[in-house]
C-alpha cells in the first residue's frame, strides 16, 4: 500500500507535469490477481482496485493500519466496473454485476473478491475512509440507483448519474459514492465545475478505449492544473480544488468522497467564466 501526504495550495501550484501525478494521479489500479492500494491523507482515504482472474482476493490489513483487520475502525464502497463476480463478507456472499455497489460497515471482518468468468474477469474499484460505528452491509443494483438523466447535447454533456451510497440512500458514516455515465458524443464532466471545502474527493475513470484520454482539471478556479488519464485511472481531488474533465470520447466514471458530510448536494459552484 502506498502512502500519499497532502499539499497545499501554494505547493501544488508550483509543481511540474510529473509532480502532478506522482502525487495526485492514482494509476495501474486494475492489475490481474493483485489488490492495489493507495492511502491518501486527504480524509485518510483509502483508493484501491482488485481484479480476480485466476484466483480468489482478500482485503488484507496492511502494517501501516495498525489494525487487526481491515475494517476494525472503516467502512468501505465498492463497485464493480468489469465482468460479472461476486463478493463475500464471510457471512453472505454478494452477487456484483457491472455497476452494481457494495456497502460494508465498519466491524466487518472478511472482504474477498471473485470473478465468475476468467475470460470477462470482474473489476472491483474501492474507497474505504474511517467510520465511527457500524452501519449494515447492503448491495444496491444500478436499477436501483437513483439514476437521474442530466445535462444536453448542445454542452456536449449529456448525461446518467447513479447516487449509491448518500445520504438518502445507502446510510454510511461519511463515505459518499456513485457514478456517472456519459452519453455517445458527450465528453465533459462536472461543468460548470465545483469545490467543497468540507469533503475531498476521488474520480476514477473507466470504459474508456484505450487509445483514448480523459483531460481532467483540478487546482484552485483562478489557477487550474490538467491531469492526462487513461483507462482504469483515479485521481485524488483535495477539498480546495475543482474537478472535472473532457475526453477525447465518451466514458465513465466513479465519484466518491469523504468529509464533513453525506449530502450530494453540497457543491461551492464556480462559473466557467472565473476559470484561469
Amino acid at each position: 500500500m502506498e502512502i500519499r501526504f497532502q499539499h497545499s495550495p501554494r505547493e501544488t501550484a508550483s509543481m511540474h507535469t510529473d509532480e502532478i501525478r506522482d502525487n495526485f494521479l492514482c494509476g495501474s489500479l486494475m492489475v490481474a490477481d493483485m489488490v492495489k492500494m493507495i492511502y491518501s491523507h486527504y480524509d485518510r482515504i483509502i483508493i484501491g482496485g482488485a481484479m480476480p482472474v485466476e484466483n480468489i482476493l482478500s482485503l488484507n490489513v496492511e502494517e501501516e493500519m495498525k489494525a487487526q483487520y481491515f475494517l476494525e475502525r472503516r467502512e468501505i464502497g465498492i463497485i464493480n466496473v468489469g465482468g460479472p463476480g461476486k463478493i463475500s463478507t464471510g457471512r453472505q456472499m454478494y452477487p456484483m454485476e457491472k455497476l452494481s455497489c457494495l456497502y460494508a460497515g465498519k466491524g466487518t471482518e472478511e472482504v474477498s473478491f471473485h470473478s465468475d468468468d476468467a475470460t470477462n474477469p470482474a473489476r472491483f474499484f474501492f474507497l474505504s475512509v474511517p467510520a465511527h460505528k457500524n452501519y449494515t452491509t447492503r448491495l444496491m443494483n444500478k436499477q436501483d440507483a437513483s439514476p437521474v438523466d442530466m445535462g444536453s447535447a448542445v454542452t456536449s454533456n449529456q448525461r446518467t448519474i447513479y447516487k449509491y451510497i448518500h445520504q438518502h440512500g445507502i446510510q454510511s458514516c461519511q463515505l459518499v459514492m456513485g457514478l456517472t455515465v456519459l452519453k455517445d458524443g458527450s465528453v465533459w464532466n462536472s461543468v460548470p465545475p465545483h469545490t467543497h471545502t468540507r469533503r475531498m474527493e476521488v474520480y476514477f475513470y473507466f470504459d474508456l478505449e484505450t487509445e483514448q484520454r480523459v483531460f481532467h482539471f483540478m487546482g484552485q478556479p483562478h489557477e487550474t492544473r490538467h491531469v492526462v488519464m487513461a483507462n482504469h485511472e483515479a485521481v485524488i481531488s483535495p477539498s480546495w480544488s475543482i474537478h472535472c474533465g473532457c475526453g477525447s470520447s465518451n466514458y465513465s466514471f466513479i465519484w466518491g468522497m469523504a468529509g464533513e458530510n453525506m449530502a450530494f448536494a453540497d457543491m461551492d459552484q464556480v462559473a466557467i467564466g472565473d476559470l484561469k
